[in-house]
Formats: C-alpha cells, structure tokens, sequence
C-alpha cells in the first residue's frame, strides 16, 4: 500500500495587521485548533500542518515560495478568519506552483446571539473575507477547489479527504517515469498520444525500452528466487496439482515466475512507476506477462496493455489516489454485451491483465492457451469481481486537449458460472443505463482501456482533473444524452 501519511498540506490564514495584536492572537489560536482537529479527524489520509498567519504581501510571497520548494508538500489549504485584502496575495498566488483547496468555513459553528458584538464581528469575518480573496484567485484564473461549511463537519471533512487525495496523486505523477516494453499495439488509434505534450502538461515521461533489454534482466533471475516466488504463489491462490512443483504443467508457473521477478527487477532499478507492453512485441519471451503484471499492479504499479500508456499512468494515479480504502483500482477493457432488455450488462476483462486487489475471494492460479501473440500458454490469477458501485475513466487525447471521461457504474455479482472463460471478470450495469452510457461513453471518444476503481468517485476524478487543468466529463445517472452531447460541443467551443 502506497503510503500518504508522508504527504503534508499547509494550512495558510490570512488576516492583516490592522486589528492589532490581540486579535491576530486569536486568529492564530482558532486556526491552530482547526488544524488540529482537521489533521486529527481520523478522515484526512494525509497530514495537515498548520503555517504562521499571513498577513502581508511579503508574507504570502515566502509562505507560498517555501511551500512550493518543500518536498512532499503537495498542496495548500487557504482560509481567511478575518478580512486579508486580495492584492496581497496577488505575487504569492502567481508563483503558487501546488494544489491548492479553499475552505470557506468559520471558527464557530453558530452565532452567539445573546453575546454577539462588534468585536465579534471583526474577528469572525470569514463570510466577506473568503470572499474577497475568491474574488482574486478567479480574477487570476487559477484553479481551487472550494468547500463550504463548519470545520468539524463530516462533509466537509470528506471534501477534504477527496481532495488531498488527488492532490496525492498529481503529486506522484510529477517527474514519475513509466516504461514501455515494446511499441504500440499496430494500427491502434485511442491507446497511442502525444508524449510530448503528456510530459509537459501531466508532468510524467514515457519511454519505450526494447524487449531484449528486459529479457536480459528476465534470463538472470536464479533459480532460487523463482522457487521462493513459486512458494509466495502456493500460499497465496488456489492451484491445480500438475501446477505445483513436479507437476506435468509446472514449467508454465515457472517462467510465469521468472518474468514476474525480471519485470519487477527492471522497473525497481529504472525508478519506474507504471509500465505497458503488447503481445505483438515478445521476442525472446517464453509467455505474455499475465500474473506477473497483475501482481506488480497489486503493489501499486501502473499498468495498461498494448503499449497504453496513458492508461498506465491512469491506474498508478488509482492506487495513489484510494490507497487505504477498502476495494481496489485495476486496468480493465469493455470486452463484450449482454444485451437482454430485462437485465443489460457489460462483462468487463482483458486477456490476462485485471488486478487481483478487485477479487472477491481467493484467485486462482491458471495456465491456459492465450490464442494470441503466439507464445506458450501463460500463467494468470483467474476471479470474479465483486458487485458495488464503481466507476470507469479513460484519458483520451483530443489533438488540442486531453479529456478525462468517467462513467459510474454498477457491478453487479456473477449470475452465471463461465467455466470455459479462464480471465478475470466482472459484470456491471453503466449509468444511466446500457444505451445512454454507451452511447455517451462513444460520443465522447472514450477508449476501450479503462481505469476501474471500487474506491474511487466523481468527485476524486474531478478534483484530479481540476488539478491537472484538463477537461472532465462525466457519465452518471442524471445523465441525458441531449444535455451531454451539448456539453461536449460547448466544450469544444471553449478549448479551440
């Protein structure tokens, strides 16, 4: 599990130092006990550190500069208790580099009214003072997300959560690297893109890395770390006895193994983050990797097939983003419909590659012919997923902009045994329903290659494409086509 307790978010208040000394004592006082109550609520994965009051040009400007300079930094959470003219922020907004939150809230949560007075007043000022300084953030377009409401609140409080969280996540994308191992599935259109423009508005580089370079490192893995790994598989999933060492199958498993562990020694030394690969380039391979990406994917790799990096990178900001939360984020492919009137549904898989973090129950370790890529019979964790609410997302590169297209879903339990089907699978209902969120989904030019989550929602993907500063569309149950083909010509119209 990715750990985000090593990610900070500063607490910045502005105030002025005309209400004198006392006053801005206060200030401090109730801003460190929002602070603490917010970073000790049990709801927030990362942790909230409290900054001296700004009350100043000059005291914005460093507070902000430090901030962007401080490592695992990844955002800022602003609040003005008292009224902190909007002009003074204007240089430290300039340069703010980072995430950044506003939270329009109050010290208290009521109005004394029985107590209430001028002084009251000019220090619990919140309700003008946030106001004046959204007036400046949006004057200078700058991206933020607003939460509304009492401190202590439990919305609130998740609100904030959503939002550190994609913080998180944008934070891990900076500077990360995500390999290739061979090209682009040929003649593939939606999983290909412009890496260029990627690295310079997402912050991550891609680069492809030739077969034999990772089939050098696969050939020199020992025999002893196989059979230790072959062991780690024994106890982890079911498996038929001819699997099992000495078995008639057992070389499968094996080099099922010895990729898995090359895989893993290649990405650890390169610094990589996520990686692809396609069945169409595996000189030198004994099988396509199928155990071997789902479990580097179960330890936070980003993953897609066929040289789909974009969505690579998609599921590595998952992990990030629902780390800790029950359920897990896997890449995944609309494979074929069940179109019954009664009962519509998608069967969700790919040929080897879901992740075992979305298994309900213990997955199977199973070698069967691919019929693909012409290899030996490949070894993969074999599972049903469970049913719940989820979601799919997709980037898509648009030539002029990359869109980020979710569609919230429905999985839904297995209904029927598929003995002869030996992948990875689930089933799920889209939202609204099958005819509108597929059609959306293909207005829209969503891929086929999805990031799918069971911890994840609406609100995660737009805070982390607010961040990014590309475009979101969604795909939910108040969804009408009519409306949604519309948004997507009037964002057309704002991107040109």
């Amino acid at each position: 599990m990715i750990d985000l307790k090593i990610f900070e978010v500063w607490f910045i208040t502005g105030s002025q130092s005309l209400y004198g000394e006392e006053t801005l004592k206060k200030v401090a006082e109730h801003s460190q006990e929002i602070v603490k109550g917010i970073d000790t609520s049990g709801k927030i994965p990362v942790r909230v550190v409290f900054k001296p009051i700004v009350k100043s040009s000059e005291e914005i400007y460093a507070t902000i500069q430090e901030a962007n300079a401080a490592e695992n930094v990844i955002g800022i959470i602003t609040w003005m208790h008292t009224f902190s003219p909007a002009k003074m922020w204007i240089r430290g907004l300039s340069i703010l580099q980072k995430p950044m939150l506003h939270l329009h809230t109050q010290y208290n949560r009521d109005i004394p009214w029985s107590s209430i007075d001028m002084d009251f007043m000019n220090l619990n000022q919140s309700a003008h003072g946030d106001r004046e300084f959204g007036f400046m953030v949006s004057r200078m377009r700058k991206n933020r997300k607003v939460v509304v409401g009492h401190w202590q609140d439990t919305e609130v409080l998740d609100q904030i959560s959503t939002w550190s969280r994609a913080a998180a996540a944008w934070y891990d994308w900076q500077g990360a690297k995500f390999a290739r191992f061979g090209d682009n599935m040929r003649y593939v259109a939606v999983t290909d893109g412009d890496k260029v423009e990627a690295e310079l508005k997402f912050g991550f580089s891609v680069n492809t890395y030739g077969i034999g370079d990772l089939v050098g490192v696969i050939n020199a893995v020992s025999d002893e770390a196989i059979n230790e790994l072959i062991d780690e598989y024994q106890s982890s999933y079911t498996m038929d006895a001819d699997l099992n060492k000495g078995g008639a199958r057992h070389s499968s498993v094996y080099e099922a193994a010895r990729i898995e562990l090359g895989m893993r020694s290649f990405l650890k030394e390169g610094g990589f983050k996520g990686f692809s690969d396609t069945f169409e380039d595996l000189h030198g391979m004994a099988q396509l990797p199928g155990i071997a990406s789902q479990r580097l994917m179960a330890d936070g790799y980003g993953f897609a097939g066929e040289g789909d990096w974009k969505t690579a990178a998609l599921v590595r900001a998952f992990k990030v983003m629902g780390s800790g939360l029950p359920g897990g984020n896997a890449f995944m492919e609309d494979y074929t419909y069940h179109f019954d009137p009664n009962n519509a549904l998608v069967l969700g898989s790919h040929m080897l590659e879901v992740d075992a973090s979305l298994a309900n129950g213990k997955a199977a370790l199973e070698v069967h012919p691919l019929g693909i890529g012409g290899k030996a019979d490949p070894a993969r964790l074999v599972f049903n997923v469970a049913g719940g609410e989820a979601l799919n997302a997709s980037i898509i590169d648009m030539g002029n902009r990359f869109r980020l297209l979710i569609n919230e879903v429905k999985a839904v339990d297995p209904q029927n045994d598929l003995p002869n089907l030996p992948v990875a699978r689930v089933l799920w209902k889209p939202y609204p329903d099958m005819k509108t969120g597929c059609a959306a989904w293909i207005y829209a030019g969503g891929a086929h290659h999805t990031a799918y989550s069971q911890n994840l929602t609406a609100e995660h993907l737009q805070d982390f494409a607010d961040i990014a500063g590309i475009e979101f569309v969604r795909i939910g149950k108040d969804t009408k086509l009519d409306q949604f083909r519309n948004e997507l010509r009037w964002n057309d119209a704002a991107y040109k």
